[in-house]
């Protein structure tokens, strides 16, 4: 049997539930509600009085927000996880956010305008309120933080087939679309109980008095009788806030392709008398009702009603007992959090021996004693199975990280390849203009020379320069000056790949001195701006 203590934080207020679970079966052991000044007082308040000092807490967030993102079915979830932060990283420059400031989850349901596509609910929350609400329960044992819109339809036995609403009036509100079963669409009303509360503090002077009141509170609709002037008075508060929550309501019906069929009503606004038949009447085409537990049944001690009135303390309860939507926690695990509760021991001296042996305490003993042989024997299965989820949680660690380590070696290679190709491509587009140039060059040395065997030569000439010239190397004009006597003008970012030319042409016998007593004339080498350029001259052999 394992237990939870859903805690729902709000403004001024704080609902809590204490929820055991065995097997399929759910209970409510203890639950309230707390008017703080301090929140940190309240929760240890809350904490002594539920006897919860070991007990798993689960929270709600203070601050989300959320986006809708359309992928394609198809991606495998590492795609998937890569096209989202790609999409939330977008969103974030579009605003001027820093996406490192925010801590994000994500949950999955099918479009329903495109089959082959899939919708995101991207959730995010600013670290910096995370770590203000972890605070708020250091000290005990917090499992669980989850967006409250997220964790409300827990709460109902919802069918895969259910098209419905969940409408959460607390401080804020929070509409919840399920379709087909599934939590479609999150919407956020900034407007809320905080806001008629605020107003009839206002009046009053006491937050728990205004609170007490919206309790009393009847919402009389067409039909109903005369209202009292002191009515009046807070009904003027409360009905602004009721009409537009309503109203939200019916365009989001009316925007969805699918019927609703149903609207559950809860929150503080669900403790006002004869709100289901207010939203009833403005909401004809959908059932309303006021949300009730589907595990809780009536007592006659107490009404369902009391239980209506910590909703959102239950659904964080259940949250941490592993009902509902998965990846919705915004807690990151420690590894205190990682070993089971029946692993840790700890120090009980006034539990007798014959508790400390049975299966409840199975690993709680009194430690000033000496430990008789069973109970050593189970101390060290205890450590040894302490020490494999230790050493196996180390060695997933390392693998994960050297997986991180070889896929960005491997995106870095390919980023790499990639590059190479491109310059491998720009030398080949060189290459060819030279080419060209070489030929236009041949040309026009044929069109001048009109002796048939010094066309022969020269094209000859010209062939024998490309097998041997260095890729770095450009020749800028070629003069057939006189008979067989050639003037080359060449210029390279380099002096060896010049000189290489030059040793080139002379030992391959390209080019040839006027005489056996004279060579290849070569140029001093002039550089400007980091070309160095160079004049050639000699004679086409004979």
């Amino acid at each position: 049997m394992s237990s939870c203590l859903g805690l729902y934080i709000d403004e001024h207020i704080i609902k809590y539930a204490k929820v055991t679970k065995d097997h399929d079966n759910l209970k409510v052991e203890a639950f309230g509600i707390k008017f703080y000044e301090k929140v940190g007082d309240a929760i240890s308040q809350i904490v002594e009085e539920t006897y919860s000092q070991k007990t798993p807490i689960s929270v709600n967030m203070s601050e989300e927000m959320y986006n809708y993102f359309d992928m394609f079915s198809l991606l495998t979830k590492n795609d998937l996880q890569k096209a989202i932060n790609t999409e939330f990283e977008s969103y974030c420059t579009d605003k001027g956010y820093n996406p490192n400031v925010f801590e994000t989850r994500y949950a999955v349901v099918d479009s329903q305008l495109d089959k082959d596509k899939i919708k995101v609910i991207h959730i995010a929350d600013n670290k910096i309120e995370l770590n203000k609400r972890i605070q708020e329960v250091e000290g005990y044992h917090l499992i669980n933080i989850s967006p409250i819109s997220m964790s409300i339809p827990n709460l109902i036995r919802i069918r895969k087939d259910e098209n419905c609403l969940v409408v959460n009036i607390e401080g804020d509100t929070t509409i919840t679309t399920i379709m087909g079963g599934k939590i479609f669409n999150i919407d956020i009303l900034e407007e809320g109980s905080k806001d008629f509360l605020s107003k009839i503090n206002l009046k009053e002077n006491s937050y728990s008095k205004a609170y007490e009141i919206c309790k009393n509170t009847t919402i009389y609709t067409s039909q109903g009788k005369e209202l009292q002037v002191e009515e009046q008075n807070y009904l003027e508060d409360i009905m602004p806030i009721l009409y537009n929550v309503v109203t939200q309501v019916n365009k989001i019906i009316n925007s969805n392709t699918d019927k609703i069929e149903k609207v559950y009503i809860t929150g503080v606004g669900a403790l006002i008398n004869n709100v289901d038949l207010y939203f009833q009447e403005y909401v004809p085409d959908a059932e309303c009702e006021i949300l009730k537990p589907y595990f809780v049944e009536k007592t006659r001690d107490i009404s369902i009603k009391d239980y209506v009135e910590v909703n959102s303390a239950i659904s964080m309860a259940l949250m941490g007992l592993g009902e509902g939507v998965t990846g919705m926690n915004f807690k990151k695990k420690t590894l205190a959090d990682q070993i089971p509760s029946w692993l840790k021991i700890e120090v009980n001296p006034d539990q007798s021996k014959k508790d400390r042996k049975n299966l409840g305490g199975l690993l709680t003993w009194d430690l000033g004693q000496k430990l008789d042989n069973t109970e050593r024997g189970l101390v060290r299965i205890a450590v040894a199975l302490f020490l494999l989820v230790v050493i196996y949680s180390g060695l997933s660690g390392t693998i994960n990280y050297m997986m991180d380590q070889k896929d960005k070696e491997a995106q870095s290679s390919i980023a790499h390849t990639n590059s190479q190709i491109q310059l491998a491509n720009s030398d080949n587009t060189g290459l060819r203009n030279g080419i060209n140039q070489y030929n236009k060059l041949i040309a026009e040395i044929d069109e001048q020379r009109g002796v048939n065997g010094t066309k022969n030569a020269i094209p000859n000439l010209l062939n024998q320069i490309m097998s041997v010239i260095p890729e770095s190397v450009q020749i800028t004009s070629i003069q057939n000056t006189s008979d067989r006597h050639i003037v080359i003008n060449a210029q390279s970012d380099r002096y060896e790949q010049l000189g290489y030319f030059v040793a080139a042409l002379k030992n391959n016998v390209i080019l040839v001195g006027p005489s056996l007593d004279e060579d290849v004339k070569t140029t001093t080498g002039q550089k400007s701006n980091g070309i160095v350029t160079i004049q050639i001259e000699g004679d086409m052999p004979i």
